[in-house]
């Protein structure tokens, strides 16, 4: 059975983003100019009304009315990617963790390289926060979406935090 792939726009303090999902949770959220930005399916169908609990939650987030996200998510990846996906969503709030520390974390002290490629390979920015991991120097190294993104999505959590 071939499911409807669905899509909506939402702008942000960082610019339209488009969200996209299989009518059960959400498959992606991308950036205008993500880097791996897939096309949108050409059976995708525009429905604003299948999205309204996530742009209810990405407001709440930018509003600084929201720390975790609690939407259905469906991400399409490997099973490692899915594991570095999973692992990212243990980040909390306003904290950073470096690419070997993750490795770590997932048991896997060899491989911060890999874990790196996975995360640049998230589907689901922001909700999956990927733009809390930094490079062990602690310098912000490459997003999907662009340094000047990660540096507003990361001062804007630490602000909240204080």
């Amino acid at each position: 059975m071939i499911r409807n792939s669905y899509y909506s726009e939402v702008d942000s303090p960082l610019g339209v983003l488009t969200l996209t999902g299989n009518g059960d949770a959400l498959t992606g959220l991308y950036m205008t100019a993500q880097k791996h930005r897939p096309a949108l399916p050409a059976r995708s169908v525009r429905d604003d009304k299948r999205f309204v609990q996530v742009r209810e939650q990405l407001a709440a987030y930018f509003a600084g009315e929201l720390q975790c996200f609690d939407v259905p998510l469906a991400g399409k990846g490997t099973d490692f990617q899915q594991q570095v996906w999973q692992a990212l969503c243990d980040i909390p709030f306003g904290v950073t963790e470096s690419y070997g520390a993750l490795a770590m974390r997932l048991g896997k002290p060899s491989a911060p390289r890999a874990v790196g490629m996975a995360n640049g390979r998230n589907p689901i920015g922001i909700i999956v926060p990927c733009h809390r991991v930094l490079g062990a120097s602690g310098a912000l190294t490459g997003y999907g979406g662009g340094i000047a993104r990660k540096q507003w999505l990361l001062a804007h959590e630490q602000r909240l935090c204080k």
